[in-house]
């Protein structure tokens, strides 16, 4: 076996695990692509590669430099005004091509990581979720180990005072999803007051609160209010593999619906329609 071929397949050996690190840094399964497509191009350039002692470290450090370098030009570029516009069609073509991720990332965390810098976000996910040390992850940053696990300590008390307990059987997500859907569109109160947690939240983007929609709801009965008699327009979807809706006009998404269920209950609702992050979001849209 020669060494291109030897290279070749260490590479393949690694990328299941560098597809995971740069999806949860990105939260994108096509930018996670285009980033483990780069490290290998990078790994090619490399001249010295067939002496690397620990290829798949190695492999990890580039795929987060990259994700760092995309994650900052993302933040860079929403900082400049957002031409409107709609993100490109739903891709219907296969509704399981992303269902699971690995150990699947549900879009509620997701959401809490792209409230994250940059920084923080490489530093909790190499850390919290791929058990990274501090001192490489420090390398990463050119920061000091200190620094770095100072960056991580406040990711984590981020997402942990946002995250859920989510329900991770896709069966029941859709069980909840498609009555909630049907109670909204018939009007029906005690239903969804039945499927609603009775301290749910619903959050809207700023692009969805220009459509209407109210930017936080607080509370099963506010949120009755919002929805009830509505949602004729919403189809169901797989939402980043989990259960989910859209409002979909001329074949395009115009607004995504993000459940989180947690005990049979929806306990938060997020309303994306940000065309920024929404292209961002793996959308299978479903018959009917």
């Amino acid at each position: 076996m020669d060494d291109s071929t030897l290279l070749t397949d260490q590479f393949e050996a690694n990328r299941a695990q560098l597809r995971a690190v740069a999806y949860r840094m990105l939260g994108s399964p096509s930018e996670a692509d285009d980033a483990v497509q780069e490290a290998w191009l990078r790994l090619h350039r490399t001249e010295s590669r067939t002496r690397i002692e620990n290829l798949g470290g190695w492999l990890t450090t580039v795929v987060a430099r990259v994700c760092l370098d995309m994650l900052r030009s993302r933040r860079s570029r929403r900082e400049e005004p957002m031409a409107d516009g709609l993100p490109e069609p739903v891709d219907t073509a296969d509704p399981e091509r992303e269902a699971v991720l690995a150990d699947s990332v549900g879009i509620a965390l997701l959401v809490v990581l792209d409230t994250l810098e940059p920084a923080e976000r490489l530093a909790f996910v190499l850390h919290d979720m791929f058990a990274v040390p501090f001192d490489e992850i420090a390398a990463i940053l050119r920061r000091t180990p200190t620094s770095t696990r100072q960056l991580a300590s406040r990711a984590r008390r981020r997402v942990q005072s946002s995250a859920t307990v989510p329900e991770t059987d896709f069966a029941r997500q859709r069980t909840v999803v498609d009555a909630f859907l049907a109670a909204s569109r018939g009007g029906d109160f005690d239903a969804l007051l039945a499927l609603l947690d009775p301290d749910i939240v619903v959050r809207a983007d700023r692009v969805a609160a220009r459509l209407g929609a109210t930017d936080e709801l607080r509370g099963a009965r506010a949120v009755i209010g919002s929805f009830l008699g509505r949602a004729r327009g919403a189809r169901f979807a797989l939402v980043n593999g989990a259960a989910g809706a859209a409002w979909v006009v001329d074949g395009a998404p115009r607004v995504v619906f993000s459940f989180t269920v947690g005990g049979g209950r929806i306990t938060g609702i997020d309303l994306l329609a940000d065309p920024a992050s929404l292209a961002r979001i793996d959308l299978a849209v479903l018959e009917d």
